[in-house]
């Protein structure tokens, strides 16, 4: 019989078992060893069945199991060591309280999902565990973050295969009182929650639940209540589904209920008040808007209040393809803003002029969330160095007449959260080694450029180490099979094989992430013959685990698991490779620490950053990658491999398939395959062994999300902070209005001549010539400008190449046409072709960049011919 309600029943915990309730709500149990293992102690085979989830054990337990630990002295002195030490994690001073003045009180993170633990799963990919690290990190480091996001009823889509491999999906229901999640409160006790004004008079109500996340708070809205409609509750029923409508109603709730979620809960806490708003791609950009109306209702025009956000707010964009960026009809914007709808206050015209997409290509019909994001944020970047030439170049036509190394894009590449991802045994090798304090130090703060303790391990311990990470994949995998198999119709009586599927000594490569088309699942069967000889070699063989899931509503996704799994259903293989259904942070944590090698085939450079390499070399995994996103910063020969591209533009896609594939064949047999079998004298793979110790060493410090996070404090965090001071209303109406001269005036710049001193075309090595330039300002004044000499190699087209900017100086006063002459040195420091021009930008104490205005102005064409610009 089905039941016609539904109740959470807590259980009562003994007095002396209080704190074990605290413990489980919050998630450092997640990444804290000592307090899982505590939780595992208070009933082994429960805590097993709960799926190590704290909150779903202490709902199983039984009143008797309860009372015997109640009376347990030595568990009770575990309990109580366990939280005091989480009581001295959460009030003691970390990295953040030692770094002096000048930081942000506080730092709004804005994502639409989060990847905290598979107990809370809010999470779809690579975004939302990014996410999850990044709010780690922070509580490890100290940062008084804020973690703002949605809490979906149904979370990301459960994945099973048919029998014939073609993924279904499913999607549990999740009751927000069975997760480690906690009801924001007013002072009466009734649910604190944000309201969203919809057309026609119609409202979307969410709560607030409150999932604590070490020392920060991480605010989830939800508008599965009573107060919506039918239509208003589902908002928040899953990630990423629904059409146009139900995502922009999704972020509106992310970014506009975000902000009035964080003011409530500051002002029930006494929580600081966040003078920085980070933006996690452009799915929460509407808090900018949220931000401007808030100012406008204390006094400030639109324009200075814009100056104002901007200041404080930084944009992380991830995504290097424009189609992986949510843009709406303009018509569809205005329908939900305006008198009708949200933000009253503020005209729907200017509204829509943020997410225009006003460059050469661009559909000025839709809105642009990214560039919405790129024009309310003073500070942006991409996630890794790659990455960030390639956004640069996406949206450089947003920064029209600057180069593209101008655009104001820098880059943070992405970290993973060490004690998350690091497998238990290799945290105890680590403290065998450095202590336990140094250990955990050292995977949550970072800090280190090299790991060189790690010099001390002997061959014996880490090759022990790696066989036996492998072995526990083995059983791992033959687990998972086993129930996906059955899953798939099949009988016990058919699933003997399964015994023998892997080999712990067999050289175990691993494929998990989720499947686009961009990262090439199937790129390993371009050749299946070839894939056979390699996984069957009679003396090196291989075997390789892959895991990932399509979107829903990608078939093209759908029929590359498909093919990939009727592979590993061939009964000559299906020992050597399996697919494995439903992939997400328990499998994850599994199957990093398992693998020897890391496969990673993207199309390069479709690959933002792609941090499941770092997870898996903080175990020693070696990576086998396209120079790719974080790969194609860090790789050295000394710890993994590079599959070689074929990405130039004029490559057929199937033929530029063909060329990597063999490639990464190749790699394979010819180098990868012979050193995990080739022993040295000892019987070891040394060499093998060496590459595990440089990965390590080297890299084991670069990937760590506490590194990332201190970056992001350093280069955008700090001074978005000391920006948003430096802006009271008297100064953001000053700087709005000197924008607006400034922009009004600049039709009238221009540079009108210039002249060298340079005798000939040719020169020699550190001299100088000096520069005469003759610039009209119109209605601007030395003051409003920069008049600067760019110079550095052309190369065959008299582009200038790795190009330095000298500002010229203005001498005297305007002529009696009104034109300015600057004058300044040129310092011919590089042999070679070398060229130089000049132009002329607007200047301010407030600007973070030069390029900030996207004003710019060069000399014309016919200057550039009278004035021999370019020295041969």
């Amino acid at each position: 019989m089905k039941a016609i309600r539904r109740f959470t029943v807590r259980p009562v915990l003994p007095e002396p078992l209080r704190p074990l309730s605290d413990l489980a709500r919050n998630l450092r149990w997640s990444w804290h060893v000592e307090t899982r293992d505590l939780f595992q102690a208070v009933d082994p085979e429960h805590w097993k069945a709960a799926g190590g989830d704290p909150v779903r054990l202490l709902g199983r337990v039984s009143p008797v199991r309860l009372a015997e630990l109640a009376e347990d002295r030595r568990f009770l002195r575990r309990l109580a060591a366990v939280a005091g030490d989480l009581g001295d994690y959460v009030s003691g001073d970390r990295w953040y309280q030692h770094q002096g003045d000048g930081l942000p009180a506080a730092v709004a993170y804005f994502s639409p999902e989060f990847g905290i633990t598979a107990a809370l799963p809010q999470y779809s990919g690579g975004l939302g565990i990014l996410a999850g690290d990044h709010l780690k990190a922070a509580s490890d480091l100290g940062v008084p973050l804020i973690g703002v996001g949605l809490l979906y009823r149904h979370g990301y889509f459960r994945q099973t295969l048919s029998r014939d491999g073609w993924q279904q999906e499913h999607y549990p229901v999740l009751d927000p009182n069975e997760l480690p999640v906690t009801l924001l409160k007013e002072a009466d006790g009734t649910p604190a929650g944000v309201r969203l004004a919809l057309p026609g008079g119609r409202a979307l109500h969410a709560r607030i639940w409150v999932a604590q996340v070490g020392r920060v708070p991480l605010l989830m809205l939800d508008s599965d209540v009573e107060e919506n409609d039918l239509g208003e509750r589902g908002v928040t029923d899953r990630l990423y589904g629904g059409g146009s409508e139900h995502r922009l109603l999704q972020e509106m709730l992310l970014g506009i209920g975000g902000v009035r979620a964080v003011r409530t809960y500051c002002r029930l806490t006494g929580h600081p008040e966040p003078e920085v708003f980070h933006t996690n791609e452009g799915h929460a950009g509407f808090l900018g808007l949220e931000r401007i109306a808030e100012l406008c209702a204390r006094g400030l025009d639109f324009d200075a209040a814009l100056e104002t956000v901007r200041s404080g707010t930084v944009f992380t964009t991830h995504t290097p393809v424009p189609a992986g960026i949510d843009r709406f009809t303009q018509e569809l914007v205005a329908r939900f803003f305006g008198a009708d709808g949200e933000l009253p206050g503020l005209d729907v015209r200017r509204i829509l002029a943020l997410g225009t997409e006003t460059y050469p290509g661009g559909e000025p019909n839709l809105f642009n969330m990214a560039v919405m994001g790129l024009r309310l944020a003073q500070r942006a970047n991409g996630v890794s160095l790659l990455h960030g030439q390639v956004s640069r170049g996406m949206f450089a036509g947003l920064w029209p007449g600057f180069d593209t190394e101008e655009v104001p894009i820098t880059s943070v590449t992405n970290g993973v959260h060490g004690p998350t991802w690091v497998a238990p045994e290799v945290l105890r090798l680590g403290v065998r080694q450095l202590g336990a304090q140094r250990a955990e130090d050292a995977l949550a703060t970072g800090g280190s450029e090299r790991w060189d303790a790690v010099a001390d391990i002997s061959a014996e311990e880490i090759w022990d180490l790696r066989r036996t990470l492998r072995e526990q994949l083995v059983f791992e995998v033959r687990d998972r099979l086993r129930a996906s198999w059955r899953q798939r119709g099949a009988a016990g009586a058919e699933l003997g094989w399964i015994d023998g599927v892997l080999d712990p000594d067999v050289l175990t490569i691993g494929f998990a992430r989720r499947v686009p088309s961009y990262k090439r699942l199937t790129l390993m069967l371009r050749d299946k013959e070839r894939l056979t000889e390699l996984l069957l070699h009679p003396e090196r063989p291989l075997q390789i685990v892959v895991a990932g899931k399509a979107h829903p509503a990608d078939d093209g996704g759908k029929k590359l698991v498909q093919e990939l799994v009727r592979f590993a259903d061939d009964p000559r293989v299906r020992h050597r490779i399996v697919f494995l259904p439903d992939y997400g942070m328990g499998m994850a944590q599994k199957l990093y620490p398992g693998c020897d090698v890391w496969l990673n085939n993207p199309l390069r450079p479709l690959e933002a950053c792609g941090t499941s390499g770092m997870k898996a070399a903080l175990n020693g995994c070696l990576n086998l990658s396209v120079l790719d996103g974080w790969w194609d910063e860090w790789f050295q020969p000394d710890f993994g491999w590079a599959i070689p591209t074929a990405d130039g533009a004029a490559t057929d896609p199937d033929r530029r398939d063909d060329i990597e594939a063999a490639a990464l064949y190749e790699l394979l047999e010819q180098r990868v395959t012979p050193r995990f079998y080739e022993q040295g004298r000892g019987g070891l793979p040394d060499r093998w062994i060496e590459m595990v110790r440089q990965t390590l060493t080297l890299l084991g410090p670069k990937v760590l999300a506490g590194r990332m996070v201190r970056e992001y404090v350093e280069r955008l965090y700090a001074p978005a902070a000391q920006a948003q001071r430096a802006l009271d209303p008297d100064t953001a109406r000053d700087l709005a209005g000197w924008k607006a001269r400034v922009r009004a005036a600049w039709p009238g710049v221009s540079v009108d001549h210039v002249e060298t001193t340079a005798p000939a075309a040719t020169a020699e090595l550190g001299t100088s010539v000096g520069l005469r330039v003759r610039v009209g300002l119109g209605d601007l004044t030395p003051d409003d400008v920069e008049v600067q000499a760019v110079s550095g190699r052309v190369d065959s087209g008299d582009r200038i190449t790795d190009a330095s900017a000298v500002p010229l100086k203005p001498v005297g006063n305007p002529d009696l046409e009104g034109r300015w002459l600057y004058e300044g040195p040129l310092f011919l420091d590089r042999t070679g072709p070398f060229g130089y021009t000049v132009r002329i930008l607007p200047t301010h104490r407030l600007l973070a960049s030069a390029a900030e205005t996207g004003l710019v102005t060069v000399p014309p064409e016919d200057v550039v011919e009278t004035s021999g610009v370019v020295l041969r």
